[in-house]
């Protein structure tokens, strides 16, 4: 009877380690791979640009919190004040009333005089009642914008949870993409490795083909092949400078970036503010058609918008394409699904 139940035991377990080992995801080729990667860097990216539009509006949310907080500050003093002063009041109030009018007056060495500080008293009653509207008023005041902020707290706190749960989302994708090179034998890692420091390489000598040449004045210039001019130079200039650097998400420079911390520091170069979100600068420019495009315009991609680069003339731009890639060189179109161009400044 032992023996059978033994090799019952050993068959169960070797269907059992084929079935895991059928269960286990194969081993990616190199393409396969590079897919792979490049997809969950892309939506690190999406997460990324979804959190960079979300600190625009944390930063504008803490400015109002804090005003409202000012506010709050400046009418519980004012409430403060007006009780203080009821209670001098009702101090004053309670000496007075300690006797009644007719023994006041009866006792009074002066009548005339007595009926004359009666006369007052009925104002100071008065006066008594504008102060206690006034405080009345002032603690309604006080309670709307304590109401305020606290709603605007709470908005606040639901804008940054939203924002730790994409930063948390670009986190995972990005472990994700490490698991997948993980697979991969060191030989095949290092191919991947050596394929990608030579698309830099190409990027970089494309560049200085592509970027500035020395005038005669001594200044460098946006060169023959980007026609750039004005505000527009400087923004192309400085973001061909920044070719090779790597990508980071919620970085502006000066040694690294993300899409849109490249075109806003870019175009800070050239003395135009923009928002550190490619969706919040399809808003800051002029429109522009495909056809009517020149360099330094800025290219949107994706619905909802998520990524922007640069045009920098003959059908190509600059860009901080993704993690795990530096800032380079890009046909502008046909790469990303193209959603409109601005023009800054």
């Amino acid at each position: 009877m032992a023996l059978p139940l033994i090799t019952a035991v050993v068959v169960a377990a070797a269907l059992g380690l084929a079935g895991g080992s059928a269960a286990a995801e194969p081993k990616p080729t190199l393409a396969e791979a590079r897919k792979s990667v490049a997809t969950l860097q892309h939506q690190a990216e999406e997460a990324g640009e979804a959190a960079n539009d979300l600190t625009g509006q944390i930063t504008a949310a803490r400015r109002k919190v804090a005003a409202l907080n000012e506010g709050v500050g400046r009418q519980q003093r004012e409430v403060q004040q007006i009780g203080r002063r009821i209670g001098l009041l009702a101090v004053a109030n309670y000496q007075r009333s300690q006797m009644t009018t007719t023994a006041q007056l009866l006792l009074s060495s002066d009548p005339d005089q007595f009926l004359k500080q009666a006369s007052t008293a009925q104002a100071y009653a008065g006066q008594q009642t504008a102060v206690l509207r006034r405080y009345q008023n002032a603690s309604g005041k006080l309670a709307d914008l304590q109401s305020i902020e606290r709603s605007e707290l709470q908005a606040l706190a639901a804008v940054q949870a939203k924002q730790n749960e994409l930063k948390a989302k670009i986190t995972s994708n990005l472990a994700a993409a490490d698991k997948v090179l993980a697979k991969l034998t060191d030989a095949e890692r290092d191919r991947l490795a050596a394929e990608d420091a030579a698309e830099v390489q190409r990027e970089k000598d494309e560049a200085e083909t592509e970027r500035r040449r020395t005038s005669r004045d001594g200044e460098r210039t946006a060169g023959p092949d980007v026609p750039a001019s004005g505000r527009a130079k400087a923004a192309v200039v400085y973001a061909l400078d920044q070719i090779g650097d790597p990508y980071l998400w919620a970085a502006a420079g000066p040694d690294s970036f993300d899409c849109s911390g490249l075109t806003m520091s870019a175009w800070a170069k050239a003395g135009v503010a923009l928002s550190h979100s490619s969706k919040a600068q399809y808003n800051e420019g002029r429109r522009v058609s495909r056809a009517d495009l020149m360099p330094g315009d800025l290219l949107f991609y994706f619905t909802p918008i998520s990524h922007v680069s640069m045009y920098i003339g003959n059908g190509k731009a600059v860009h901080a394409s993704r993690p795990g890639k530096p800032v380079q060189i890009d046909p502008a179109f046909g790469q990303m699904p193209y959603v409109g161009a601005v023009r800054p400044g």
